[in-house]
């Protein structure tokens, strides 16, 4: 089993609540836009690492943006589609612009061809409304999303 762990980064302005959400970088994304947009998260062994250290990390090389926040939301973990569990926190803070840089990863492409190029982690990252969120998140993030707003709206 794989094991991720991620941040939900959110703000509330004038316009209300705004959450944090990154594109997946690399070919097979370039053009999608609906349902694939993600949390800011990696993969982690749970047996050598932290996750909630992880997430933070995660967070700093998919964005490039770095979380001082000391105030943090403990989220369920839900299993993915693709079968890893996903699991996250939540915190408060404002970047902008909110996409700064991000990691790269290299593979074949185009398929078959023998030639290795690089990618972002990420090619981008906005705020979105609540609204756009659900339209925006990966599904299986969605379940959280919805643990999110229930928690925010209790305190």
């Amino acid at each position: 089993m794989k094991y991720t762990a991620g941040l939900w980064v959110y703000k509330i302005d004038r316009e209300g609540l705004k959450i944090l959400l990154v594109h997946p970088g690399g070919p097979f994304f370039s053009k999608k836009d609906s349902n694939v947009w993600s949390i800011p998260k990696g993969e982690y062994d749970p047996k050598t690492e932290d996750a909630f250290e992880v997430a933070k990390r995660e967070f700093n090389e998919e964005t490039g943006n770095t979380i001082t926040s000391e105030s943090f939301i403990e989220l369920s973990t839900v299993k993915s589609r693709g079968g890893k569990m996903i699991k996250s926190w939540a915190t408060e803070a404002d970047f902008n612009p909110c996409f700064i840089s991000s990691n790269y990863f290299e593979m074949e492409w185009p398929p078959k061809s023998g030639k290795m190029q690089s990618f972002p982690e990420t090619d981008k990252a906005e705020w979105f409304n609540t609204d756009e969120v659900r339209q925006k998140i990966n599904l299986s993030q969605l379940p959280i999303f919805e643990e999110l707003l229930q928690k925010l709206n209790a305190s």
